[in-house]
């Protein structure tokens, strides 16, 4: 998959010309232990299997068909992370006991109280469910990093590369890639192992983390990565 390729539409002449003056895109290449992070795989933020608009009557804040293709990506680059026994670490987007601090709320009008940790929206979908085995981290904010013990989770692993997939790229995806580049983890996004509702906020964020911070590549490439770890 040439990852360029997704945003190619919405770049101009000029974009081009600034993009290949300046040298952007370089890669930082991955490091040698890797985890899988998947940020945000609830209900609440898939959606169903449908069209966009067709389901949000029932998931608002869904990313409907578009995100259901994403987590056919995530299943198979999971079934190869559990096969090479790399770590597995998903985030969930909850709010403890009341909204009233969700940062997200006053940004749109549908049912934050589905935001709540028992609701159930805010389930991981049950196709990529966790393990007992697995990390889940629990957040209110866009990034992973911020709040939680994640920076714990990583050193305590020894894991030197974050293979990021999931929901939304313009919002969590792309502050937790930001974050973990920021404090020194290399970072490649899944460019169809993630997803967002808005399809020129998916591209523009995938440019510029590609741009500037992470590396972006295809699910076929990371695949390739992670089976270089079974024994």
């Amino acid at each position: 998959m040439d990852v360029t390729q997704v945003w190619d539409d919405l770049l101009t002449p000029t974009d081009r010309t600034v993009i290949d003056n300046a040298g952007y895109g370089k890669r930082r290449g991955f490091g040698t232990k890797p985890v899988l992070v998947m940020i945000d795989c609830q209900y609440n933020y898939i959606g169903a299997d449908k069209p966009i608009t067709e389901q949000q009557d029932e998931y608002p804040g869904g990313g409907g068909e578009g995100a259901w293709r994403a987590i056919r990506k995530i299943e198979d680059l999971l079934e190869i992370a559990r096969a090479s026994d790399i770590p597995i670490l998903y985030t969930r987007n909850v709010q403890k006991r009341t909204i009233r601090f969700d940062s997200f709320a006053g940004k749109s009008s549908w049912d934050h109280t589905k935001t709540l940790e028992d609701a159930l929206g805010s389930k991981i979908v049950s196709e990529i469910a966790p393990r007992p085995e697995d990390f889940v981290i629990d957040k209110s904010y866009a990034s992973a990093f911020y709040g939680t013990p994640l920076v714990n989770y990583l050193v305590g692993l020894k894991v030197d590369t974050l293979i990021i997939t999931g929901v939304s790229t313009s919002g969590c995806v792309r502050a937790t890639a930001v974050d973990g580049v920021t404090r020194g983890f290399n970072v490649a996004v899944v460019a169809d192992g993630t997803a967002d509702r808005i399809e020129a906020s998916h591209k523009i964020a995938l440019l510029d983390l590609w741009m500037k911070y992470a590396d972006v590549v295809g699910s076929d490439e990371a695949a390739e990565y992670l089976t270089g770890f079974r024994e």
